[in-house]
Parts: structure tokens; C-alpha cells; sequence
């Protein structure tokens, strides 16, 4: 009971962190005082341009496309529920990422900001802030990893799971500011209203879950 308090406890101030941290964000965003910030990231990210580099931006763009991301969803569905039986996490993973790709447009659609037009390595169309690409990246992956992390044991694999969450999550993001069409603000706020959501949505099904159990 202590120790499922705690946890809930950890949650909240974890939500209350990530809510604030993105209102701050939202603001800057809202009345251009983050544009010095935006301008210079930009311009170290897009200083590294070259022809290889541009291809395994536009990899990692594609791998945080809607396209890619519902395939991964599906396909992990599909194995959580029939091959491992873990059918309460195949449909966490499915509310987690659909949730997030909802949450992503109804924030968009709200905040309206123009994608920039500093220097366009590829064409996307629909609003900037917060980006959709972050936002299902690391609802996804994220969530992957967490469910990965309850049925594996070892510290090794738990480091493993971490860094390789951790990378595609961050490349993905950064591949939206190399080619273009994103703000670095527009992907650290996309990262955290999908964590504030995932944190979320973890905690709800740990809560039920725990009760199943005691």
C-alpha cells in the first residue's frame, strides 16, 4: 500500500513537472521570446548538413512518420496479444501511442505556428509546435521500453532498453530540426507533452494493475 502510494506520489509531481515545464515552453513559443534559442540550435544542427548525413535524417524522419509509427504499433500489438499474452499492455501500447497522436493535433490546432522557413530540406505540410514526429516518437518508444523493462530482468537489458529508447527518440527529433521543418522548441515541447502523457498513462494502468494484484 506504502509503496503503490509513493508511486502515485512520484507520478503527480512527475505530471505537475512536465505540465509547467511545457506552459513555460507554450509561452516562449507564444510570444517569440525562445526565437535566439531556436535560430542558433538550428544553425549548429543544419551547419553539419552533407549528402549522408541528409539520407539518415530522412530515415529517421521516415521511422517517426505516422506511416511507420502505426505499423510498429500494429505489429506490437499483434505480438503483446497473441504470441506473449500480454494482452493489458498490447492495448496500453495502442492507447499510448494513439493518444498521443490525438493529443498532438488538438495542441497543434490550438498553438497554430507556422513551420519555419530558415532553410527547407524537405517539404511538410500542417502546424509546427509541438511537433507530431517527437511526440509519437516518444510515446512509442517509450512505451515499448517500459513494457520491455517489466518482463525483462537484467540490469544489462534494462541500460540497453534505456539507451536505445533514448536514441531513436532523440535522432527522430533531431532529424525534423536538420531537415527543416521544425523549431528545436516545437520538438522539446512535443517530448514533454507525450512524457506528461505516457507518465500519465503508466501510472493509470500501474494503479489497476496493483489492485488486480493485491
Amino acid at each position: 500500500m506504502h509503496e503503490r502510494k509513493r508511486q502515485l506520489l512520484l507520478a503527480f509531481i512527475l505530471c505537475i513537472g512536465f505540465g509547467l515545464t511545457f506552459v513555460y515552453i507554450a509561452t516562449a513559443v507564444s510570444n517569440n521570446s525562445i526565437g535566439r534559442f531556436d535560430t542558433a540550435i538550428i544553425g549548429f544542427i543544419q551547419g553539419l548538413e552533407a549528402p549522408w548525413l541528409t539520407a539518415i535524417m530522412k530515415g529517421f524522419t521516415w521511422v517517426g512518420s505516422g506511416l511507420a509509427v502505426t505499423t510498429i504499433t500494429v505489429i506490437g500489438f499483434i505480438v503483446l496479444y497473441f504470441f506473449l499474452r500480454y494482452r493489458q499492455q498490447s492495448f496500453l501500447l495502442t492507447i499510448v501511442v494513439v493518444g498521443s497522436i490525438l493529443f498532438n493535433k488538438m495542441l497543434k490546432s490550438y498553438f497554430k505556428r507556422e513551420r519555419p522557413e530558415l532553410h527547407r530540406i524537405m517539404d511538410a505540410g500542417g502546424f509546427s509546435f509541438p511537433s507530431g514526429h517527437s511526440m509519437m516518437a516518444f510515446a512509442l518508444y517509450a512505451i515499448l521500453a517500459y513494457i520491455a523493462w517489466r518482463n525483462v530482468k537484467t540490469t544489462t537489458n534494462h541500460v540497453l532498453l534505456f539507451l536505445f529508447a533514448a536514441f531513436m527518440i532523440i535522432m527522430i527529433g533531431t532529424s525534423r530540426i536538420y531537415l527543416g521543418v521544425h523549431y528545436p522548441s516545437d520538438i522539446i515541447g512535443g517530448y514533454i507533452a507525450s512524457a506528461l502523457w505516457v507518465t500519465l498513462a503508466i501510472s493509470v494502468y500501474s494503479y489497476f494493475q496493483n489492485k488486480r494484484e493485491t
